[in-house]
């Protein structure tokens, strides 16, 4: 063994024993918007998801990294980042090249979770890959990536009221207290959805969860 090696060693059980959750396996991102404007909208519903995937997975996102608030956790037994990119909606982007270039993480080891208006609340729907569908997080996330690979877990937050409302109001807006019940059973869904995507079982997931 060279000295080179033997330091890199050296390094690694110093790293190891001060607690380092290395390299992970997995990133997952929740989208939407960051400040307290946004909370609780039906455009964080991303956001909804990993807050709740933290807390089952015993760590906290507060740590600012790639544009983003970060943790790692054991998820299922698996590595994974965890990110709420701080960049608004739009620029999502942003975030997820940076965390895929730094980390060497494919396409197909991401998996993004967000808001569509064209599922009911409590309804989830998991995809392999795909185009942007309108949404403006996955549009910035694969223009900027080049890939339409991600895994995607689509999160019902329900369709506007009426054809003429704007778009924008109604996914700034905020869930009624029964569509607060409904958004819990959806979140949980998809937090169990993720459980089994990152142990490469998205088939087995989407059999069960898909609407």
């Amino acid at each position: 063994m060279s000295i080179f090696d033997i330091f890199n060693q050296l390094n690694k059980e110093k790293s190891d024993a001060a607690g380092s959750p290395g390299q992970p396996d997995y990133i997952l991102v929740g989208l939407g918007n960051p400040g307290e404007k946004y909370e609780n909208t039906r455009h964080n519903a991303g956001f909804m998801t990993l807050d709740k995937l933290a807390e089952k997975s015993g760590v906290q996102l507060k740590k600012i990294r790639f544009k983003s608030l970060t943790a790692t956790a054991a998820v299922n037994g698996v590595t994974c980042l965890l990110m709420k990119p701080t960049t608004y909606m739009n620029n999502s982007g942003e975030a997820v090249v940076e965390a895929m270039n730094f980390y060497k993480i494919p396409p197909e080891r991401v998996i993004i979770c967000y808001d569509d208006i064209s599922l009911e609340p409590s309804h989830i729907r998991i995809r392999r890959k795909g185009s942007d569908g309108g949404h403006n997080g996955m549009k910035s996330i694969i223009y900027l990536t080049g890939f339409d690979t991600f895994q995607r877990i689509k999160i019902g937050v329900g369709a506007k009221p009426h054809k003429d409302y704007n778009l924008a109001d109604w996914v700034l807006s905020r869930f009624t207290d029964e569509e607060k019940k409904l958004m819990a059973e959806g979140t949980d869904k998809a937090v169990s959805s993720l459980e089994l995507m990152v142990k490469d079982k998205t088939s087995e997931a989407m059999n069960k969860y898909n609407s």
